[in-house]
């Protein structure tokens, strides 16, 4: 099978959806498949080390509104040149005039249940791109059943759904020892000592921090060496974060380190008392995945994918829910034991899984795309990849 799996759109520091891509190409160039890769004509080297035995196509724009509109004009190009079996749209959108199977990845429904967690022309963009790529593609993968679910019931597809749920890299993301040297090497290179309560992710509204800082206020005041570590880049609307943190009362102990090197997120959660993520919503939520397998008593939320990925391994409260939260995190960090039964969870719920599996149910969809019976009258949804 050849296959042509559009990259395009993922940044120099990935998270989420780029972390995806990341593994999924390289799992996939080493697996029995041609693989052909779409990226920006930058990113030539960073992709050909990522995965080598893939060619690479370095031909879209480097900036967004370009590559955008490229991947509706220059993509048929590229297709015609490759002669792919099935072209992959990693990210909710597809190219609408090629005349290959298509399977387009939908990672969550926001931008239709929840359009104020986004920028207004992200909205209109892919609420448009969205329902194109889902009367159009072949075959439609969901990252969660909870992701299945919401597609089937904002924009009802024909094409079948597959779930394939994401991995880890559990080289990575293990547990290890306290106060491993490593470990405390890398955070001191970012300015964080333990103790602390850990955040990482992108900062944008729909991670709801606010509700997070409250929370730590709360159970700092009795526990005056605690930190508050918020890791990950800005994304859009940290206004709301800023002003959480200067109405706090303990500003000078939340730490805001930013993006910070692939190589410390493990030792982040390993160290940590606690890692919270506490997202109003996940089509996945990745990053409590990759907690709970170096084992770190997590405290998460309850209503998306979140109790799919980490069913009993985390604390879960409601969204949005101050004094739950408080309550969640003074529980771990001043019952030992029961911390110490969720280190023992988290790996065990996370063992099973790997970016191999999940190239394997890919692999599922792109053969169901390029069989010529992947339309059916009415959308299905495959759950056999349901269960991370």
């Amino acid at each position: 099978m050849r296959l042509l799996l559009d990259v395009s759109a993922v940044p120099s520091r990935p998270v989420g959806a780029g972390v995806y891509a990341v593994n999924l190409a390289g799992e996939l160039s080493g697996a029995d498949v041609d693989v052909h890769l779409a990226t920006r004509r930058r990113d030539e080297p960073r992709w050909r080390e990522l995965a080598p035995a893939a060619t690479v196509h370095a031909v879209a724009p480097d900036r967004r509104p370009a590559r955008l509109a490229w991947e509706q004009i220059g993509a048929p190009a590229l297709v015609r040149r490759v002669r792919p079996d099935v072209w992959h749209g990693i990210h909710y959108t597809m190219p609408l005039r090629i005349d290959v199977p298509c399977v387009v990845t939908v990672h969550d429904l926001t931008f239709f249940d929840h359009p104020e967690w986004h920028q207004r022309a992200k909205v209109a963009f892919f609420r448009t791109m969205m329902r194109a790529a889902v009367a159009r593609a072949a075959v439609l993968i969901a990252v969660s059943a909870y992701t299945a679910q919401r597609l089937g019931s904002v924009l009802s597809p024909h094409a079948p759904v597959l779930v394939a749920a994401h991995g880890v890299d559990h080289d990575r993301f293990r547990p290890g020892p306290d106060d491993d040297a490593d470990d405390l090497a890398r955070l001191r290179a970012l300015g964080v000592r333990r103790p602390y309560v850990a955040f990482q992710g992108t900062i944008e509204p729909r991670k709801d921090l606010p509700t997070l800082i409250a929370a730590f206020g709360d159970v700092a005041r009795a526990r005056p060496g605690l930190r508050l570590v918020l890791a990950g880049r800005d994304g859009w609307g940290t206004d709301a974060v800023r002003h959480a943190v200067e109405r706090s009362g303990v500003a000078t102990r939340i730490l805001r380190p930013g993006y910070i090197p692939d190589a410390a997120v493990p030792a982040l959660y390993r160290q940590a008392e606690v890692v919270a993520y506490p997202s109003l919503e996940e089509g996945f939520g990745l990053p409590a995945l990759e907690a709970l397998a170096c084992g770190a008593p997590l405290v998460s939320t309850l209503g998306s994918a979140i109790e799919e990925v980490v069913d009993d391994a985390a604390l879960l409260v409601p969204p949005g829910d101050v004094a739950a939260l408080t309550g969640a995190l003074e529980a771990l960090l001043s019952d030992g034991a029961l911390a110490d039964a969720f280190r023992v969870a988290g790996p065990r719920r996370a063992a099973d899984a790997t970016w191999r599996r999940s190239a394997a149910q890919h692999l599922e969809a792109y053969r169901l795309a390029t069989s010529g019976a992947a339309r059916a009258p009415r959308a299905r949804v495959e759950r056999t990849g349901a269960r991370v």
